[in-house]
């Protein structure tokens, strides 16, 4: 067991760790263009901490210690491997009681960069700027943590081979770049999102800087129509995140969901957020993402059955982004309008998709098919991987006649 001063340290680390770790590398690779370099520094910098507080104490501000001793690795480094760029990360350490410049949208889109392999553009993004580790971006976008992380190497060497400037880009060259780094900080909120009960500190800071960035985003960028729908429909679902869980962490699906948990003014600021987006008469993904959010708060606010109308939005979004999400989601709104064996018509088959096998059981046992749709359920409940889901859909099944 730690000590008390441990103890203390171990948590102060932590906490910074999650809190300012991707401000932290912007700020040390914005001169010299080298970001694992600026990784390896801070990681002894965090090392060098939890030899060094313990004994003498945590300081008043650990940030600028961190970046003061990350400083020293990173000169180090540059000077055993001859490198001149050493110069620069001694040109950019601010006072020891200075707030320490936000760098994290200027690394997003330098990880966007033409240069980069638009494949590797986003999973760049949520290591370096969101600190998550091979593992889970390979699976986020299906491919393997060996795979993932040698892809990632590679775009680190190539943006400090090609000297990539750390910077928003100039109007013209946006277009380019940001498709890229708005998918990367909704894949960051997606993957905060999977602990909705916010116990989990680690997601519940994610979640959190993922809506900072997202924010940040559209107020320098507030003629950008996607920026807006991004933040819109990050506001949409935070909005509703306490009651996503009953008193004992059960799962509550929307339409059961108590309203007065939901935050009423987040959703007013989403709401302007999509009218503002829809002025520039350019219309993408995240404007009709948040657009169907909307849609189903007011049919859950009024009681007006607007499906067709969900429907028609879902399919505008299919022919935009051919999602299988969007498919499945598609397919239980065409039930809504026009019944159950219309809606299982609809609904693609994605035989190792949980979303597929929960919507196939919900709309089995609504067309009367219960041995089918118990099987259906069997397949979802072995594929989620949330317990208190996974007990939703049980109480589901074992609702089922006979």
């Amino acid at each position: 067991m730690l000590p008390g001063g441990g103890v203390k340290a171990h948590s102060t680390a932590e906490a910074v760790a999650r809190r300012s770790y991707g401000k932290l590398v912007a700020f040390l690779a914005a001169q010299t263009c080298d970001v694992a370099a600026a990784e390896d520094a801070l990681s002894e910098a965090f090392a060098a901490a939890l030899a060094d507080w313990p004994a003498n104490g945590c300081p008043a501000n650990p940030e600028a210690w961190l970046l003061t001793v990350a400083r020293r690795k990173a000169i180090d480094a540059a000077r055993r491997r001859h490198d001149s760029g050493f110069a620069a990360v001694e040109a950019i350490q601010p006072e020891s009681g200075a707030e320490i410049p936000d760098r994290r949208l200027a690394l997003l889109f330098a990880c966007a960069h033409p240069a980069i392999d638009p494949a590797v553009r986003a999973p760049l993004m949520l290591q370096v700027v969101l600190r998550l580790d091979a593992k889970v971006i390979g699976s986020a976008f299906l491919t393997s943590p060996a795979a993932m992380g040698k892809r990632l190497v590679r775009a680190k060497d190539k943006i400090r081979r090609a000297g990539i400037p750390f910077r928003v880009p100039e109007r013209e060259e946006l277009s380019g770049r940001l498709g890229a780094v708005l998918d990367a900080i909704y894949a960051a909120f997606t993957e905060g999102w999977t602990d909705p009960g916010g116990t989990d500190v680690v997601r519940r800071d994610l979640t959190g800087e993922a809506l900072f960035l997202a924010r940040l985003i559209a107020e320098l960028l507030p003629e950008e129509p996607e920026a807006l729908g991004l933040l819109a429909l990050m506001l949409h679902a935070e909005a509703r995140r306490r009651a996503r869980r009953g008193p004992d962490g059960e799962f509550v699906p929307l339409a059961l969901q108590d309203q007065s948990a939901w935050d009423w003014q987040m959703i007013a600021e989403a709401e302007a957020l999509i009218r503002r987006a829809s002025l520039h008469g350019v219309v993408g993904r995240f404007q009709l993402e948040a657009a169907l959010q909307s849609a189903h708060v007011y049919r859950c606010r009024t009681g007006e059955a607007n499906w067709s109308e969900i429907v028609r939005l879902y399919d505008a979004l299919l022919a935009l982004v051919g999602s299988p999400v969007v498919a499945v989601n598609r397919a239980l709104a065409v039930a809504e309008v026009a019944g159950a064996d219309a809606g299982l018509a609809a609904l693609p088959k994605l035989v190792e998709y949980q979303p597929y096998w929960a919507a196939r059981a919900e709309l089995l046992s609504r067309s009367g098919a219960f041995v089918e749709a118990r099987h259906a359920y069997e397949m979802a409940i072995g594929l989620e991987r949330d317990d208190t889901v996974r007990a939703f859909l049980l109480r589901r099944q074992a609702a089922l006649p006979g």
